[in-house]
């Protein structure tokens, strides 16, 4: 890619609208110093000080932050937060990003706010070493009012997004966003709708899923395919082209260290290497960036390959963070592709 090329495509992310529907949780650090630890006389346990708590948007959250980090000009998130003091932390995270526009995303008391509570020692020049997070989930299946109202709020986003992004958090089925009923739907509206780009990625699987753009690793697409055995590169194109060719939507592969796989309709394919790895990693959130880089820069025209390019760049951006889910901005993406070699100067 050509840097008039790169800069043809991140300067039409300020004008596009996409929506993400799916599990938004709140990623809640704590920051201990170690230095402060105490014995509690109580109980006779180590104290951890938390002398710092950083609140940000997680799960589709990360997605959203993202697609901030973009510049993407219209974020609509569809989703929901508990009416509980982490809903609170949760919302006021979101409406302080910018681009984002609260309209479709659901505050009910049904529901608990998706947490994860994530404990830090912070003890620099060292990384930060978490300890063991505490999560708040919902055990139980998503109300069908609560299923209701996500519907009403995705069929309006559709009227004035360009794109959409699925991301199917939660590891209990129906417990959470994506339901089988949403799925559906989002089908219906889709068959209605063909031209519409929407990109799903799920924890659990993606079977079941309506023919969207798919994006999973080796071990999902596996799965989804019924392969009994690990699959080697070739397996993984072929796979990949003939999920492409059954959806007649694109499909992307994650592969870790060997980089990512793309392939479209009519059986074109691309890889794309991993960057070079530079210090101690984190790779948190490195999908998460893989997905909204990928569909924003489809949404803005750019190529099979260009998209697999630029989300390759923006997971070894993130992936170098620590202590934190992090993002990628456009002037981090252009400076780790030039560094790369991947941004050529002439025309």
């Amino acid at each position: 890619m050509n840097l008039d090329r790169f800069h043809a495509i991140t300067e039409r992310y300020a004008n596009l609208r996409l929506g993400i529907l799916g599990d938004f949780c709140l990623d809640r650090y704590l920051e201990i110093d170690p230095a402060r630890t105490e014995t509690s006389i109580e109980t006779g346990l180590p104290v951890h000080n938390v002398v710092g708590v950083r609140a940000q948007p997680g799960g589709a959250g990360t997605i959203l932050n993202n697609l901030c980090a973009l510049q993407v000009g219209h974020i609509y998130p569809i989703g929901f937060a508990g009416d509980d003091g982490e809903g609170y932390e949760l919302s006021r995270a979101l409406e302080q990003r910018p681009g984002v526009r609260l309209g479709f995303f659901l505050r009910t008391a049904q529901r608990r706010t998706f947490t994860y509570c994530k404990p830090l020692v912070l003890a620099p020049p060292k990384p930060p070493i978490e300890l063991n997070r505490l999560d708040l989930k919902n055990w139980t299946p998503t109300p069908s009012l609560v299923q209701g109202l996500i519907i009403t709020r995705l069929l309006d986003a559709a009227k004035i997004a360009d794109a959409f992004i699925v991301l199917d958090q939660v590891e209990i089925p129906e417990t959470g966003v994506v339901t089988q009923r949403i799925l559906t739907f989002l089908g219906d509206h889709l068959r209605a709708k063909p031209e519409m780009l929407v990109l799903a990625d799920s924890r659990r699987s993606l079977r079941g899923f309506p023919p969207v753009v798919f994006k999973m690793n080796a071990a999902e697409l596996a799965a989804l395919t019924g392969a009994d055995h690990d699959l080697d590169f070739d397996d993984i194109k072929r796979a990949a082209v003939e999920l492409a060719d059954a959806n007649h939507r694109a499909v992307f592969v994650t592969l870790a260290e060997r980089g990512m796989v793309g392939a479209g309709p009519g059986g074109q394919v691309e890889h794309v290497p991993a960057l070079p790895v530079r210090g101690d990693i984190d790779i948190v959130g490195a999908g998460d960036a893989v997905s909204a880089n990928l569909t924003a820069a489809i949404a803005a025209g750019a190529s099979l390959l260009e998209a697999l390019e630029l989300a390759a760049a923006a997971a070894a951006v993130v992936i170098h963070k620590l202590g934190t889910t992090g993002t990628a901005t456009i002037l981090e993406l252009q400076e780790r592709m030039t560094q790369e070699g991947l941004l050529r100067p002439d025309a």
